[in-house]
């Protein structure tokens, strides 16, 4: 299969370029076949929730396990009240204040949404993108997308176009190139079936932030288990997830201790022969004067660190790095998602001084 790739910015969606990129996209999905497209926090690989064989597909492009739910995006509030059996009152608050935008709420499903896409459950995963070039093209295909990350199962989710054509061209019809996203983490997932509401996988939406609208809402206390036997209620709750080719340790301690001990480690890997790389901040790049350092951004600005973390775990596959270690980060606010990503990009394996 030959995939075709189109650049698709926000800015081209109104063009007759665009119109007609959209148009052809829409039609692919109509036909059960595959998109890749653009969202505010990664790129997703769509294809038409309400067909089976579509989310067949998608299990089969990526190397998922099929137990593993998908999202399904929308992009009018209308849409949602058919897929889902009821939507309760405060997932209407959460809708309001959040929608579009990176929150995926669980809902009890209806019939018209297949067990394929929900991985078996009797819950579906719905969020409403807020990214101009993904509302567009759910419109053309006419409404349902499930869209995993584009990108093959266990590694990072791809935040530019190339890693998603490195992983799935060949496999998928098309790919929408957007450009660099603009939050890099995946979606806040909540669900909303149970009281309170509990999140599942932090994100961007913080718990603070659901917490000012719904007041309390629980943290599912198995989030960070690798060992749960559970069937996931949510993306990433289950299966080893943004893992980069080389081992990965995070080093977790007083600043300075870290950068002692990453440097000691670095040292004695490199005189191994190891390639060696260091994920760092702007405030301490300096300080480690061996391996291939490199900063997700500035720890007074933690969003940046959430939108370049993906950026710099495939950077570091690309250059062949067989051993890394990371900082850590203060597990509040969107620091919480932060570190979930690189306690699953590090199969848990932390270093505490």
């Amino acid at each position: 299969m030959e995939t075709k790739l189109i650049r698709l910015t926000e800015d081209d969606v109104e063009t007759e370029q665009g119109q007609e990129a959209l148009r052809e996209a829409g039609e692919i999905i109509r036909k059960g076949g595959l998109v890749a497209f653009p969202t505010e926090t990664v790129y997703g690989l769509g294809g038409d929730a309400l067909n089976p064989e579509s989310s067949r597909k998608i299990y089969a492009a990526k190397g998922r396990p099929s137990d593993n739910p998908l999202i399904v995006h929308i992009a009018e509030m209308e849409m949602l009240s058919s897929i889902v059996e009821e939507i309760p009152a405060k997932a209407k608050q959460l809708a309001d204040r959040f929608w579009p935008g990176p929150l995926t709420m669980i809902f009890n499903k209806s019939d018209k949404v297949p067990l394929e896409t929900t991985g078996g459950l009797q819950t579906v995963a719905v969020r409403m993108p807020s990214d101009k070039v993904a509302m567009a093209f759910i419109k053309a295909a006419d409404g349902y997308i499930a869209a995993p990350s584009a990108n093959t199962s266990g590694r990072p989710s791809p935040t530019v176009a190339k890693y998603v054509a490195e992983d799935l061209d060949g496999k998928i019809e098309m790919i929408l190139d957007g450009g660099q996203l603009c939050i890099g983490l995946e979606s806040t997932i909540v669900d909303m079936t149970v009281e309170p509401p509990m999140i599942l996988r932090p994100g961007y939406i913080t718990k603070e932030m659901l917490e000012e609208v719904l007041g309390e809402v629980a943290v599912d206390k198995t989030l960070l288990d690798p060992t749960s036997k559970t069937a996931p209620k949510a993306p990433g709750m289950k299966y080893r997830h943004y893992a980069p080719k080389g081992e990965l340790t995070i080093v977790d301690g007083e600043s300075a201790k870290v950068v002692d001990w990453i440097n000691a480690h670095a040292k004695e890997a490199l005189e191994k022969g190891q390639k060696v790389g260091i994920i760092c901040t702007d405030e301490t790049k300096a300080l480690y004067p061996q391996g291939v350092k490199k900063s997700v951004g500035n720890r007074q600005n933690e969003e940046t660190v959430a939108r370049e973390l993906y950026r710099v775990l495939r950077e570091f596959d690309d250059e062949g790095m067989e051993v890394m270690y990371s900082e850590s980060f203060a597990e509040s606010g969107i620091g919480v998602a932060i570190m979930n990503r690189l306690l699953k990009a590090a199969g848990h394996h932390v270093e505490h001084i």
